[in-house]
């Protein structure tokens, strides 16, 4: 997976950051966390100078800041934090992985990268049997999610704190994306962020 350049877009805009930070992992980010964990966390891309930088999800990214967070609030991890991939931080039943495992320019990938990306997300939702509690961080995670499941965006609607049980027995808890533009306007407040990750807690039944 991390040698992957299908998308010829994506691999240049690496090759050009890899020139400008050397030191950066600048390759399709892997997931993190156990395969056959009971929560799959599904963020957008990696960030600039978080994975991309890192070669782990959401590590040093500020989204990373509410995420890491909220999973050591409620169990899913060892420690608040998650900086560096040397830091220590282990994931306890979570897997957290992205719809597209590569940098894209301005944070934004295009739908076709997207899609093209889509079977590594199938085969991270078909690794564990389900009942499996999925939670997708925001719209472009949700459908693709629903995308890798072979089902319609209409009869799933993206919202903030919703639950939906899918044909394939995952339940699917979404979230407005823990971006820095979403926490810092309130859209997404570190409240409405935890009773997300809460429920998923009690789905899977697992106890802090």
């Amino acid at each position: 997976m991390v040698e992957c350049r299908l998308c010829l877009r994506l691999a240049s805009f690496l090759d050009e950051v890899s020139c400008q930070h050397p030191d950066y992992f600048t390759a399709p980010v892997p997931s993190f966390g156990d395969s056959k964990a009971a929560l799959l966390v599904v963020g957008l891309a990696p960030g600039m100078h978080g994975a991309n930088r890192t070669g782990r999800p959401f590590t040093g990214d500020h989204a990373g800041i509410l995420l890491f967070e909220t999973l050591y609030r409620t169990g899913f991890s060892n420690q608040p934090q998650g900086a560096d991939p040397q830091d220590g931080l282990t994931l306890t039943n979570c897997r957290i992985t992205n719809a597209v495992r590569c940098l894209p320019p301005q944070n934004k990938p295009l739908p076709e990268e997207v899609a093209r990306c889509n079977p590594y997300l199938q085969q991270e939702l078909t690794t564990a049997p389900p009942p499996r509690v999925v939670v997708a961080l925001g719209q472009v995670s949700h459908q693709a999610i629903l995308k890798a499941l072979s089902l319609k965006l209409r009869d799933y609607p993206f919202g903030h704190g919703l639950r939906y049980t899918l044909p394939s027995g995952h339940v699917l808890l979404t979230s407005y994306h823990c971006s820095r533009y979403n926490t810092q306007t309130k859209r997404l407040t570190a409240q409405m962020f935890h009773a997300v990750f809460d429920q998923a807690q009690q789905e899977i039944g697992y106890t802090s």
